[in-house]
């Protein structure tokens, strides 16, 4: 069968190779633990039971619930009434632009917990109209980018319920203490806003808005605003699961697409339901092959040896929490973030509770540091579509999303050192 380490080896080192060479991670992580399981004599038959099992779980259901909600609410032009409204309140400020996209984003991470949907649902009208706000346009995309990654910290979050399964914490705890570490995320990034717009006009391009213009975005608006507290006031009074308030989002989505503001066909809504199928397809995929990369790190004896060499490199839980987040975020260069957690919770969620940690915190440490993962190239899948939108190059968004990389860092140290920021709304709620 081979022991724990010379598994553990093979099985990263054909995953590495599989990844530096491009081929997608959902195969790498099939192929590499298919390989390990032929070499070492195990019964090749656990692997589809493996995959099915990782994929067959109810609370999964809520995956391709929010993503189809986050197109719905996107076609049904609620995310244009959505930015207007947000304009009209702190547009004419010298570097609005930069402020209200951060909050735009975050706002449309209540809707959809998927980074790369918020970028390509919100870039599109963002980046433009942050140009008009004398913002460098590879600047733009890069804000758009950086805080469409705060969609996987904000509830709901597709990365929260992959997480509570695993762990087996409650998801909607991990939702509710997600809401300040997100909301700091994001004062982060304004803060290096307002840095950066001291360079730009006193006199913005945006006119100062009067009250009636105010009422008048927020009247457009007001339907989509209802719909993050019809998601999360509905799990937090008890009245449905998270994933029957996936249901409930994609109904109230539904209903504001087709009758409301009648903006998407019957036509249209077949090619929507059939593209949401391929993306949810492509991430249910991934999650199969990760769980069986899970059991051979964790039944193998890979996460214990793992686990022992990680915690034998210092006796400060200070310093094993740094050298975690630095390996999460070398990991977020070339693995997406649901891959992160299959990969990476098995090794360290033990060393979490050995030195005392509520893993509800330890879920919030480790989902931020796969959302700084969205932005650091080369494998960052938030840069993509933000450079595309912008029509520039990647390294040119490489380049200027550096300071945001820093910001985002910093901020989930703070988040690290102070654990009552990500427990204390649990805490009250329950």
């Amino acid at each position: 069968m081979g022991t724990a380490s010379s598994v553990g080896f093979v099985l990263v080192a054909v995953f590495l190779i599989l990844v530096v060479t491009n081929v997608p991670v959902s195969v790498a992580l099939g192929a590499s633990s298919i390989i390990t399981m032929l070499i070492f004599g195990m019964n090749i038959g656990m692997y589809a039971d493996l995959m099915v099992s990782g994929m067959r779980r109810f609370s999964f259901l809520a995956i391709p619930l929010f993503i189809l909600a986050g197109v719905l609410m996107d076609k049904s032009g609620i995310a244009s009434r959505i930015i207007r409204f947000f304009k009209s309140l702190i547009g004419s400020v010298r570097g609005g632009m930069g402020y209200m996209s951060v909050a735009v984003n975050m706002f449309w991470g209540s809707v959809s917990g998927v980074g790369p949907a918020t970028v390509a649902a919100l870039g599109g009208v963002l980046i433009p109209a942050m140009e008009e706000d004398d913002f460098d346009r590879p600047f733009a995309a890069a804000l758009v980018a950086a805080s469409g990654g705060i969609s996987v910290i904000i509830p709901p979050s597709l990365a929260f319920i992959v997480y509570g399964v695993l762990a087996g914490v409650s998801i909607g705890d991990l939702f509710i203490a997600g809401i300040i570490p997100g909301v700091i995320m994001g004062l982060f990034y304004m803060s290096y806003i307002f840095i950066y717009s001291r360079r730009l006009p006193k006199n913005p391009a945006s006119k100062k808005t009067s009250g009636r213009e105010v009422w008048t975005a927020f009247k457009a608006a007001a339907p989509g605003l209802v719909t993050p507290v019809i998601i999360l006031g509905g799990i937090y009074g008890g009245v449905f699961t998270p994933t029957e308030a996936a249901a409930a989002a994609v109904l109230y989505s539904l209903f504001l697409a087709v009758p409301v503001y009648k903006t998407i066909s019957l036509k249209e809504l077949f090619r929507i339901f059939a593209d949401c199928g391929t993306t949810s397809a492509s991430i249910m995929i991934i999650l199969g092959n990760a769980t069986v990369f899970s059991y051979l790190c964790t039944v193998r004896g890979v996460a214990n040896v793992a686990s022992s060499a990680l915690a034998a490199v210092s006796s400060s839980n200070v310093v094993v929490l740094l050298i975690m987040l630095l390996i999460l975020l070398i990991a977020g260069c070339f693995i997406n973030g649901n891959s992160i957690l299959y990969i990476f919770l098995p090794i360290m969620l033990p060393i979490i509770k050995d030195m005392g940690y509520d893993p509800l915190w330890f879920g919030i440490f480790i989902v931020m540091g796969s959302a700084v993962g969205m932005i650091t190239p080369p494998v960052a899948i938030n840069l993509y579509p933000a450079a595309n939108i912008a029509k520039i190059s990647l390294s040119q968004i490489s380049k200027a999303i550096i300071p945001f990389v820093v910001a985002a860092t910093l901020c989930s140290i703070v988040i690290m050192l102070f654990p009552v920021l990500s427990l204390w709304l649990p805490g009250i709620r329950g």
